[in-house]
């Protein structure tokens, strides 16, 4: 618990947390006015059409989970800087002799990102829920009409949980911070989804598609979306999705944490 506190006060006594704090909070609450205004109107029309929501059910996830992609990228972000900018500053030397086994480092960084995740998780869905609710009420649209809502709400906290893990995995693989940065937010917000849907174009690729991470997040808070043909990509059901997820997780984390083990630092 020692360690896991000193990792948190490493986030909390700086900048970059509020700050990321209001971009979660302001763009959860602007994807879902989007969203609500989108959604509740005529202007999803043509192919597109095919994937909308319908029930107040559905459109009420897809408002609530609208900035769920900037969402998960910040906390990537924060994944990766959180090893990286020891790296960097050269303070990891300082943490291992503090804390000698790097085994407990790892698994005190490990749990204070999806403690953080969690955080920025709640910060989220409270722009979200507040501002989607209100435009979702001024539509006649019952916001909380199923209660497999709450359990996407649910969901949407662990989401941002297990992209810290993985940024974290990512910031220990990749050694320089600034390569690390770019190269998992390019993958992850632009080549991986362009990927997905490619792939599901293809016979053989509507099979791998489904298990790409961000396939597997939008099972997890079951969003359905459109490939280039308009019609409704193929995915998992919501507890594969999280499995799949919690898979990333786990095997970028511990990637990182064996090689951490093994690195001499100097």
């Amino acid at each position: 618990m020692t360690a896991v506190r000193a990792e948190l006060r490493k986030l909390f006594t700086t900048r970059l947390w509020w700050g990321m704090a209001i971009a979660v909070l302001l763009s959860g609450a602007a994807f879902a006015v989007l969203f609500a205004f989108v959604f509740t109107s005529d202007a999803v029309q043509g192919p597109q059409a095919a994937v909308a929501p319908r029930t107040d059910a559905a459109i009420a996830k897809a408002v609530f989970t609208g900035g769920l992609q900037v969402g998960y990228l910040l906390t990537l972000a924060i994944g990766v800087l959180t090893i990286g900018s020891e790296y960097r500053h050269q303070t990891v030397t300082a943490t291992f002799l503090a804390i000698p086994r790097r085994g407990r480092v790892m698994a005190a960084k490990v749990a204070a990102l999806l403690v953080v995740g969690a955080f920025y998780g709640v910060l989220s869905l409270a722009g979200a829920v507040g501002a989607g609710s209100l435009v979702l009420g001024s539509k006649g649209i019952a916001p909380f009409a199923d209660t497999s809502i709450w359990r996407t709400l649910a969901l949407c906290l662990l989401v941002l949980g297990l992209w810290a893990l993985i940024g974290l995995g990512a910031g220990i693989l990749i050694p320089n911070q600034i390569a690390a940065l770019l190269i998992s937010v390019a993958v992850a917000w632009i080549v991986e989804p362009v990927l997905g849907l490619v792939l599901a174009l293809t016979e053989w690729g509507k099979n791998i598609s489904p298990y790409l991470p961000s396939r597997a997040t939008s099972a997890m808070v079951e969003s359905t979306s459109g490939g280039f043909d308009g019609q409704p990509i193929e995915q998992l059901s919501w507890w594969a999705g999280a499995l799949v997820l919690v898979a990333y997780a786990v095997v970028m984390a511990g990637l990182g944490t064996w090689r951490t083990l093994r690195a001499d630092i100097s």
